[in-house]
């Protein structure tokens, strides 16, 4: 019986001593967060050039469609596809004989109706001194003044056929309006043509010429001013569709008279000289605008901003922990990045190693990157 009765005491025991020993252990505390190892860039200030770019299209200041103000066949046609014109040359020439003959018969039908009225004014001169003496009755004077209305008539409208008529004749050849440059024919050497058809050809200046680009209707503000005030000299440039810069700058002459319900955007006019032609109506180009970011600027690598919920900031380094600090962006240079408000100068931020940072995390910085902006302007 005395070995049964130890074991049990033995079983019992053990358990309980163990829990008690258990009990006075420590309880083991979490360790610190490491710190999270970084690249750093200081900030510092760089002369930059900034631009904004817009798509913009070349058009012509002044354009018009050719179409025919009388009917008949095309007799002459005196300038050759795309040449060069100045006001007034002729262009086309519609058959004349029958404006001829018009105009000669609304002449022959004045000299008529002011024969006319001469013979009729004489016969009022005569009853007038006739009818002083009362040789002849007042009524048939009255009869001679109203036949002198009704020849003052006569040759009024015989004027005004023999205007109709020069008016035809001179529709009969095609003159160009102002200088620019002709398109190609859209009718040749005897194609019968009517008022207003068909098109015979385009005619557009080109020296000066426009772009027009597109802008958001907050900026319209910002372009007024530029429109109002003195305009520098590079305020506006062009880069063409072969990536070459324009070497003439322009100057903005005009923002369309209302802004679009569906788009809320404008249209902006900049004209530019084209002595060379090298801007042709329809090309597609880019307008680049001098912005605010001239001059000495915070400049930094735009891969050091992170954007949420439409704003941007970056990680500035305070001591071994970092601040999330909103900045306003300015223009873009490649790979680096105009900051316009939330930096100083001699600022840390952190350029590498930021998706894994939050607010007040702690960090293990690295050398600080060189500055490796160059001046430049954007592109």
């Amino acid at each position: 019986m005395k070995r049964p009765i130890s074991w049990l005491l033995t079983a019992t025991l053990c358990p309980a001593l163990l829990i008690s020993c258990g009990g006075n252990q420590t309880a083991p505390q979490h360790a610190a967060p490491a710190a999270i190892p970084v690249n750093t860039y200081q900030v510092t200030e760089q002369r930059v050039t900034g631009t904004d770019t817009y798509p913009g299209t070349v058009v012509p200041l002044n354009e018009v469609e050719l179409r025919p103000q009388v009917s008949g066949y095309i007799t002459n046609i005196y300038v050759q596809d795309g040449q060069r014109v100045t006001k007034g040359q002729r262009l086309y020439e519609i058959d004349q004989s029958k404006y001829q003959a018009s105009l000669q018969q609304a002449q022959a039908n004045l000299q008529s109706a002011r024969a006319n009225l001469a013979r009729v004014q004489q016969d009022v001169k005569r009853y007038e001194r006739l009818s002083e003496q009362e040789a002849i009755a007042q009524q048939q004077l009255d009869y001679a003044r109203a036949d002198l209305a009704t020849a003052q008539a006569q040759v009024a409208a015989a004027e005004a056929q023999v205007r109709s008529a020069s008016t035809d004749l001179g529709y009969a050849v095609i003159k160009a309006p102002f200088a620019g440059t002709i398109g190609i024919s859209q009718v040749r050497v005897g194609a019968q043509v009517s008022p207003g058809q068909p098109l015979l050809n385009t005619i557009s200046s080109t020296d000066p010429i426009a772009v027009d680009f597109v802008i958001n209707e907050r900026e319209i503000g910002r372009f007024n001013q530029l429109m109002q005030g003195e305009q520098p000299d590079s305020l506006f440039t062009l880069k063409l569709n072969n990536s070459t810069v324009y070497d003439t700058p322009g100057k903005i002459i005009a923002i369309d008279r209302a802004i679009g319900r569906q788009t809320g955007t404008t249209t902006v006019r900049v004209q530019f000289h084209n002595k060379e032609r090298l801007l042709v109506p329809g090309m597609t180009v880019e307008v680049q605008v001098l912005n605010q970011d001239i001059g000495e600027q915070l400049v930094i690598p735009y891969k050091a901003v992170t954007e949420q919920l439409g704003e941007y900031y970056v990680y500035v380094v305070q001591a071994d922990t970092v601040v999330q600090q909103n900045v306003l962006l300015g223009t873009r240079f490649g790979a680096d990045i105009v900051v316009r408000e939330g930096l100083a100068d001699g600022s840390t931020i952190v350029v590498d190693g930021i998706q894994r940072l939050r607010q007040g995390s702690k960090v293990q910085t690295g050398a600080p990157q060189a500055n490796q902006v160059q001046p430049a302007a954007a592109n």
